[in-house]
């Protein structure tokens, strides 16, 4: 009974559902470059790199273990270019009896395997994808009757059914969140670890060119690349994070800092998200250093929180919501994505310095997706769809079943405050609070009026005005519409004025100018 056993460049795990029984005396691995796949969005060039020399490594492995691997390479005279056809050629080449695939993490791909057996006429087995901490019907059973889903509820249960951090039934420390400690700024004289870096073998070195050749014209830099593409690569990483990293990432994992991309960010979630490694491992790593006594509570809580509480909880939300979650747009945003968000140029100093970071890395950390690029894509009022895809295309650890719900819910607003409480709207103050950026900017949050006026800052006192019917009934919502409420009625004219004028100077297309002046004869 041979079976074809189909392995998506996205679950390059041995513990994988497809490959847990695999018998290697009969059965067949299929892997496949296809183009389909890789020009969903116009991927990063690093995170193209990334995701076929990682494939390639696994598919050694395998082999290595004697199991026979049918890999077709993106260059394959042959190749469909599509998955469905990739496994049509797959199934004529090999006389199999059934297809196992592992569930993918897009619902759009899900929704295509439904229809192999039909169109393809052989049994197709979809296995559920059991890399994760929860399970779609544990999800579904935690969010049943509740209007709306919070994060720190689903976060102490996985909590207590893990067992990471627990004592005598509760939380180390007395508490499950230290969130509150994990908000300074950077001391001036602080000086972040120096981040392990892979060097390119032979395999990746191949596909670096073939990357460069093919995908030319792609966002991004392709070189330096950095990143490791094997499981031995990724447990080194990981490693070196918990030892020089874990320490200060809770104290200082909201700051932002001009010319440091990475500062104390884990820089795991590419080989999370490709199954490289797993997360409940990654969690038992940090409880362990935490217990050992080398990085402190407020550390060890922030980093397992993301994983086994954002990780677990957006996934949860997408396979819950989906297809329909991805077409709401509860605040009705329409605006064109400025072309700014491809080039990098741009004024605004802390959109500069998060952009570039994305086009040297393929990465910015999370407070810089969500309080920069996301926040200003929030202010400006852009259709969610054009951002979720930039976010999609960009960085390296984007796949839609966790990209789609963070930036649709909670960078987004769209869902109407499913996944997210509030709107994570900010003025210029807060980024200046938290990062060096506004220093070096030719616009000063400090500055009201003029041209020197922050944009950030006006678009902030601007969306609470347009958004006043649909968010003021927010009880997180009052202090901000109540310091609007004390502004003079002509200094909330002039500001939604400037305001217009800023984003009506905007251009989608690569001929953009600079920002327009905002200083206007009121």
């Amino acid at each position: 009974m041979a079976i074809l056993r189909f392995i998506l460049g996205d679950q390059l795990s041995r513990n994988l559902a497809t490959l847990r029984d695999i018998d290697r005396e009969h059965d067949v691995v299929l892997m496949a470059e296809v183009g389909s796949e890789s020009t969903v969005v116009g991927f990063h060039k690093q995170k193209l790199a990334f995701i076929y020399s990682a494939m390639r490594h696994f598919a050694d492995e395998l082999r290595a273990e004697g199991i026979r691997v049918d890999y077709v390479s993106l260059t394959d005279p042959e190749n469909t270019q599509n998955l469905e056809g990739e496994l049509a050629r797959a199934l004529r080449r090999h006389a199999v009896e059934s297809v196992a695939v592992t569930e993918p993490g897009a619902w759009r791909v899900k929704d295509m395997m439904s229809g192999w057996e039909e169109r393809l006429g052989v049994a197709v087995d979809v296995r559920e994808d059991d890399r994760f901490i929860c399970s779609h019907a544990r999800f579904a059973a935690w969010a049943d009757g509740r209007k709306s889903f919070r994060m720190e509820y689903f976060y102490r249960e996985m909590r207590r059914e893990t067992g990471l951090l627990m004592e005598s039934g509760g939380p180390i420390g007395g508490q499950w969140n230290f969130d509150a400690e994990n908000r300074q700024s950077l001391p001036d004289d602080y000086r972040p670890p120096e981040r392990l870096r892979f060097k390119p073998d032979e395999t990746t070195r191949a596909v670096l060119d073939l990357v460069a050749t093919r995908y030319d014209k792609n966002f991004g830099d392709l070189e330096p690349f950095a990143w490791a593409v094997t499981r031995d690569g990724a447990l080194e990483a990981l490693d070196h994070f918990i030892e020089h990293c874990l320490p200060d990432f809770g104290t200082y994992q909201d700051a932002m800092k001009s010319g440091e991309p990475f500062l104390n960010h884990g820089l795991i979630s590419p080989y999370l998200n490709v199954g490289l490694l797993d997360p409940l491992e990654v969690c038992r790593a940090a409880e362990r250093a935490y217990l050992e006594g080398d990085v402190p509570l407020n550390a060890a809580e922030g980093f397992i929180r993301q994983i086994i509480g954002w990780r677990e909880y957006v996934r949860g939300i997408y396979w819950l919501k989906m297809p329909d979650y991805a077409g709401t747009n509860h605040l009705e945003a329409k605006r064109d994505l400025p072309w700014f968000y491809w080039s990098g140029k741009t004024r605004m100093n802390c959109l500069a310095n998060a952009i570039g970071d994305t086009q040297r890395h393929a990465y910015a950390h999370h407070i810089q997706r969500l309080m920069v690029t996301g926040n200003f894509a929030l202010l400006a009022g852009i259709e969610p769809r054009q951002i979720e895809a930039w976010y999609l295309a960009v960085y390296i650890d984007a796949f839609d079943w966790v990209e789609l719900p963070n930036t649709h819910g909670m960078v987004m607003f769209a869902d109407g405050g499913l996944l997210a409480s509030k709107p994570y709207a900010a003025s210029g103050a807060y980024i200046n609070r938290m990062s060096d950026y506004c220093s070096g900017c030719v616009y000063s949050p400090a500055t009201k009026d003029g041209e020197k006026a922050c944009p950030i800052t006006l678009l902030y006192w601007n969306f609470l005005m347009e958004n006043r019917q649909k968010l003021q009934g927010n009880r997180r919502m009052l202090m901000p519409y109540r310091n609007l409420d004390r502004m003079d009625p002509a200094q909330r004219t002039s500001i939604q004025a400037r305001a217009n004028a800023f984003l009506d100077g905007l251009s989608a297309t690569d001929d953009e100018p600079a920002e327009p002046q905002m200083q206007l004869d009121l």
